[in-house]
């Protein structure tokens, strides 16, 4: 239902620095160890509502990622932003069509 945990984005553009640093000669020995300074929280709506939680507006405000799924039937499309997925509801004059496992 809720994470906390490194930001991976951070962590990856720390290790990109680290192999810029032993491709330019740094002996890898010699490079401080860091430790992750960006955290981030995601709350999972659908699940706190099957477990028939409710998660306060102040903890949703300081979430970076809140992912939730529509209840109504319909078509949707989900994307995938910064801080989150969204899922936008398509007008009935688009063209739908599904996706089978066997299409892929």
């Amino acid at each position: 239902m809720m994470a906390y945990g490194p930001s991976f984005k951070w962590l990856y553009r720390r290790a990109a620095f680290y192999v810029a640093r032993v491709l330019n000669g740094a002996r890898p020995a010699s490079l401080a160890i860091e430790q992750p300074t960006k955290f981030e929280l995601a709350i999972n709506l659908k699940t706190a509502k099957a477990l028939g939680l409710t998660v306060p507006p102040s903890v949703l405000g300081r979430a970076d990622q809140v992912i939730e799924w529509p209840e109504t039937g319909g078509h949707y499309d989900v994307r995938l932003l910064p801080r989150g997925l969204a899922v936008v509801p398509l007008p009935d004059s688009i063209e739908k069509r599904r996706i089978e496992v066997g299409d892929i």
